[in-house]
Parts: C-alpha cells; sequence; structure tokens
C-alpha cells in the first residue's frame, strides 16, 4: 500500500490525491499499469508532473483498458504532450475497437509531432485581438476573453491551450493596462423589458421532415431535444457508447445494419400493453419519436410482451389512440403497429414493413401484425402477436 502511494506521489499527486485514488480499485489498477509502463521507458525518475498529469488523465478517462499500454507509450514517449492530443487519442481508440491501429492515422489524428512556436501562437492570438480591438476598448476586462481564448484554439488545434491563455492575458493587458476601479466593479443587469401579451409573437420555423413541411415554434426540434440528444452516437457508430460490448463480429454486423438502414436513424418506443399510458410515458413518446423525426428517422411502436394470452385489446388501442393524440402519425388504413413477443415465432423472411409517414415504422402482413378486428385469440381476446426480428 505505501508503496503505491510513493509511486502515484512520484508522478506529482498530492498525498491526498494520491490517497483518494487508491481507494478507487480500478483508478488504482490502470494508474499503477500506466505509470510503471512509462517508467519502463523512461526509467523511474523520467516521468516527471506533466507526464503523470497525462497518464493520470488517461487513465481515469480510458473506457477499454485494452488500451492502456498503447497510450501510456505514446505519453511516455511524448507523442502525447497535451491535453488536447490525449482527447485526440481518447476519441481515436473508441472509434477503433478492432485491432490493429494503424500507427500512421493515429499520428495524424492527435496531432503527433505537430509543432507549434510561441511565434505561431503570439501571432494567432494578436490577429483575434485586433479582430474584437473595437468591442474590448469599448467593454474592456467585462469582454468574454472565452471568445478570444476560442479562436485562437480553432487556428492552432493543437496548441497547449495554457500558453494560448497566458498570451491572451499579456496582449489584452497590452491594449487595456491595468485593470481599474470601474473594470472590478459588478456589471449592472439589464432591465428585463415587459411586453404586452398582444405584442408578444411566436416565432415558427418551418422543418421539413420526410417530405412534409412541419411548424415548429421558436427553435428547431434538435433544439429542442438538446442535452443528452446532441450527444448521441451516429447510425452505426453504437461502439461508441459507453459500456457497449464489442465484438470480433460487431463493426461487420454494425456495417452490415447500416447498409440496411442507409444509415438512417432507428428509434422505438416500446411499452407493455398490460395497462393505460401514464405521464411518465410521455417524455419517452415524445423523445423517442421526436429525435427520430428530427433526424429524417423512423420510429417504431412495438409492443413489448412476456406473456400476450392475459392481455386485453383495449390496452392496445388505448395506447395507440395515446401515441396518436399526443402527435404520432395515424397509421394508413391496413396497416398495423407490430407486436413484439419472446413466447411467438419469429417474422417470416422477406416480410414486408411499410415506412410510414412521420416517421413511423409498421407492419403490413395482415397475419403477422396487430389487426384488433380480426385477431383475437380465445384465451382472452387479445391481438394477435408477431416478433419485431427485422426491426433493423
Amino acid at each position: 500500500m505505501a508503496d503505491i502511494l510513493k509511486l502515484f506521489t512520484s508522478i506529482g499527486l498530492s498525498e491526498q490525491k494520491a490517497k483518494e485514488t487508491q481507494k478507487n480499485e480500478a483508478l488504482s489498477s490502470a494508474l499503477t499499469e500506466a505509470v510503471i509502463q512509462a517508467q519502463r521507458i523512461n526509467g523511474t525518475s523520467g516521468v516527471d508532473k506533466a507526464m503523470g498529469t497525462l497518464l493520470y488523465s488517461m487513465a481515469s478517462r480510458l473506457k477499454d483498458n485494452k488500451r492502456l499500454a498503447f497510450l501510456s507509450d505514446c505519453i511516455a514517449q511524448r507523442k502525447i504532450c497535451t491535453e488536447v492530443q490525449l482527447a485526440a487519442a481518447l476519441d481515436f481508440v473508441k472509434s477503433h475497437p478492432n485491432d490493429p491501429i494503424s500507427q500512421k492515422e493515429f499520428d495524424e489524428a492527435c496531432g503527433v509531432d505537430v509543432v507549434i512556436t510561441p511565434e505561431q501562437i503570439e501571432d494567432a492570438v494578436e490577429f483575434v485581438v485586433k479582430k474584437h480591438k473595437e468591442q474590448l476598448l469599448k467593454e474592456r476586462y467585462r469582454f468574454n476573453m472565452g471568445l478570444l481564448m476560442g479562436e485562437a484554439r480553432s487556428a492552432l488545434k493543437w496548441a497547449d491551450g495554457k500558453v494560448i491563455k497566458n498570451e491572451v492575458d499579456v496582449q489584452v493587458l497590452h491594449l487595456l493596462g491595468p485593470k481599474t476601479e470601474a473594470d472590478l466593479e459588478k456589471k449592472p443587469k439589464a432591465p428585463k423589458a415587459k411586453a404586452a401579451e398582444n405584442d408578444v409573437k411566436t416565432k415558427k420555423e418551418e422543418v421539413t421532415v420526410n417530405g412534409a413541411t412541419n411548424l415548429v415554434e421558436g427553435r428547431s426540434l434538435m433544439e429542442q431535444l438538446r442535452g443528452e440528444a446532441l450527444k448521441f452516437h451516429k447510425a452505426g457508430e453504437n461502439y461508441k457508447t459507453e459500456g457497449y460490448v464489442v465484438t470480433p463480429k460487431t463493426m461487420e454486423l454494425l456495417k452490415k445494419h447500416t447498409e440496411i438502414t442507409g444509415g438512417q436513424i432507428r428509434t422505438r418506443f416500446p411499452p407493455e400493453p398490460n395497462g393505460i399510458l401514464h405521464i411518465g410515458h410521455a417524455k419517452a413518446i415524445n423523445f423517442n419519436f421526436g429525435y427520430a423525426k428530427a433526424n429524417n428517422g423512423i420510429c417504431f411502436l412495438r409492443y413489448d410482451d412476456t406473456n400476450p394470452e392475459k392481455e386485453e385489446e383495449k390496452y392496445f388501442t388505448a395506447i395507440k389512440d395515446m401515441v396518436e393524440w399526443l402527435g404520432a402519425p395515424t397509421p394508413p388504413p391496413g396497416v398495423q403497429f407490430l407486436l413484439m413477443t419472446s413466447r411467438t415465432r419469429p417474422v417470416p423472411d422477406g416480410l414486408p414493413l411499410y415506412p410510414g409517414r412521420g416517421g413511423t415504422r409498421l407492419c403490413r402482413d395482415a397475419q403477422t401484425s396487430l389487426s384488433p378486428d380480426t385477431s383475437s385469440s380465445s384465451s382472452g381476446g387479445s391481438p394477435r402477436r408477431s416478433q419485431a426480428s427485422r426491426e433493423t
């Protein structure tokens, strides 16, 4: 235990941070392996604080430990020298789960051997400061300095962020001089303008989805979804999801899936038809249908059930009615929603699927689709079931 603490403090961790790290078994194991790997290359005293910081950041953020030795080598050999490069390296190994990793592609994606000189940083910051000079002189230190940082970093992707910040501080100080008492005062809040209800007009945007033009109040569908929805992986990139298990056949299967779907977004709303929907379902309905619609995709209303004989037909129709009431499209005549169950036979090969309006996917086969008018069973009047095994 004392040896582990000594190892962690040797790379620049404070004693308290080292103790906290040791309590996290997974992180402690990964960091120990990474540091030992780096010491094999640089010697016991060759891992300085800067390298130790990168090793700690890598060990704490890496999701697949089979890349631990590879990334540790890159850091130890000083191919990865900044947090920006490390972030690119982590993204690269995440998007390339299968062996072997192309060293050439990795180096290009992570800016390996790209040298950014102090002169380049100075010139980039000077250009950005001149661009916003008028506004800087007007707002002085109340100006959003993050804007200068962001634009300078965009121009020099692999530059060290700390060096850019220092250069921004120096050039802003040279332009504005030291802060005055007025600069230190809190910026007064602008009074909120009160508009009469009759004067408030709701802005509407036209959004074209599946060939139909829809009016959306205020913001686009994707802007309304925001949050975690904007972080979703693209179609066929499921392996980028945290915790996704990658097997030797994963990439091949995902490639086939993408070929079949054409890269189209597929979502689903899979309620069990054993009761009436409640308010908690509203978010799932809105999110799954909305996300598919915003991306010109398809959402499956798929009844999931493990014991369909005990269900009542009223729940099937009630769920369908509620989904439609919330805005999901009504299926055309003769087309029924799918029912998924583990207790019935799979949908036959070649079964045609109908792409419903607004992104709903439905089954056209009368013998395997949900058809309340003709498919009631003798045990409880529940509709006939089919397994949506061809969802992909």
